[in-house]
This record gives C-alpha cells, structure tokens and sequence, in this order.
C-alpha cells in the first residue's frame, strides 16, 4: 500500500491533475464572462448578475461541506492528486466514491486492503475516468440539438419547457435525495428536516422580501438536516 501511495502521490500525477483543474477554472472564468456580457440581451441589470453569482457561491458552500468529508477518505485511499482531479472535473464524491470500488471490485479487491496493488490502483483511475467519460461526451456531442429542441418548443409552448426543466430538476434531485434516504435513519432525518427547512425558509423569504435569506437557504437547510442526523444516530 506504501508503495503504491508514494506512486499516487508523484510528481506527473500532480502535473496532470493541476492541469485538470487548471482547464475547469479557465471554463469558469470563460462563461462567468460571456455570461456577464450577455446579460443585458436577457434583460438582466448588472445587479441582478452580481446577485445570481453571489446566490451560485453561496449555494454551492453547502454541498462542498459534504464533499469535503469524503474527500480526506479518498485522499487517503488514492492520493491528493487524482481525488483532486477527479473531484474538480465531476464534482460528486459519491460518484467518484463508487467508481473507485467498483473499480476495486472487479480488481478482486477492496479500497485501503492489505492486498492493494498498483494494478488495483491502475483500475480503479481507468474505472473513474471512463466512468465520468459518457456525460461528457453526451454534453459534447448533443448539447447544440438539444438547444435548437428547446427553442422550438419555447416559440410553441413556453410553459410546457419551463415545466419539463422544473421536472427534470426535481426528478433528478428526487431520485439523488430519496436514493440516500433509504441507507438509514439518520439519512432518512437529514432529508425530511432539510426538505422542511427548505420550505420554511423560502416562505420566509418571499413574506418578508428579503434576497439573501434564499441565498442562503440551501447552505441552511442542508447544515441543519446534518446536525439532526448527527443528533438521531447517537440516540
């Protein structure tokens, strides 16, 4: 295992991964800029711009907390520079997660096992790198049709795309809370006391008009669900 950390850990994983992650700022950077600039075309003050991206960063602190727990057993397991990599491409540990047992499975092996060899190792970097390749390519390859789809069905119908794009989203968040839900109790308690503090947060915000409570209701909602979990599990 010593051997094969001290590979993980070596200079031309580092080199890779700072470029990843190098490429993912560089995006960013990119769209936060065409996104600025095209904000007046959809009638967007530069203060509501600064108000979604603040809302964005907010937002987004949230999930990172849960990230970042799982990210010291990765880290662990697999070295600083492939986690790293792999996080800031994908930006889901549980995915991320999974892909490095099932890579391990098939291996014949078990994350952190005595008999963890270099060519286990191996798999699991080409199970997690492949794994994450099919979106990608999707997005690549489709995203401009998709985009001519939604344009059509907006000149026809601009509710029915707005109803497809919000059950779409709660489909999709649905299946990724319920599917953590069923692991446990205290999974179950974090969601439903999250979900609740969600709503009483955003009916708050909108009786009392103020932008930077929903700002923050995510982060919220999500910390306190933690604690009751937390709570729950030592009962």
């Amino acid at each position: 295992m010593g051997d094969v950390m001290a590979i993980a850990n070596s200079a031309p994983f580092w080199i890779i991964a700072f470029i990843v992650v190098g490429i993912v700022f560089f995006q960013a950077i990119v769209f936060m800029r065409i996104a600025s600039k095209s904000a007046p075309e959809v009638g967007m003050t530069s203060k509501e711009v600064k108000t979604a991206i603040r809302t964005g960063f907010v937002s987004s602190i949230g999930p990172s907390f849960g990230i970042a727990i799982v990210l010291v057993s990765l880290i662990a397991l697999l070295g600083s520079p492939i986690t790293l990599m792999r996080i800031g491409i994908i930006g889901s540990a549980a995915t991320e997660t999974g892909a490095a047992e099932i890579g391990a499975g098939a291996f014949g092996t078990t994350l952190g096992a005595e008999d963890f060899s270099i060519e286990a190792f191996t798999t699991i970097v080409w199970t997690m790198c492949l794994g994450g390749t099919g979106w990608l390519l999707f997005t690549a390859l489709f995203t401009k049709t998709l985009g001519k789809s939604q344009e059509k069905i907006e000149k026809r119908n601009p509710r029915v795309m707005a109803a497809v794009s919000l059950g779409a989203m709660l489909g999709a968040f649905g299946y990724l809370a319920s599917e953590q839900m069923v692991a446990s109790i205290s999974h179950f308690t974090s969601g439903i006391v999250a979900l609740v503090v969600m709503v009483i947060i955003m009916t708050v915000a909108e009786k009392v008009n103020v932008a930077w409570i929903k700002e923050w209701a995510l982060g919220i909602s999500m910390l306190i669900g933690m604690v009751s979990a937390y709570f729950v599990s030592i009962i």
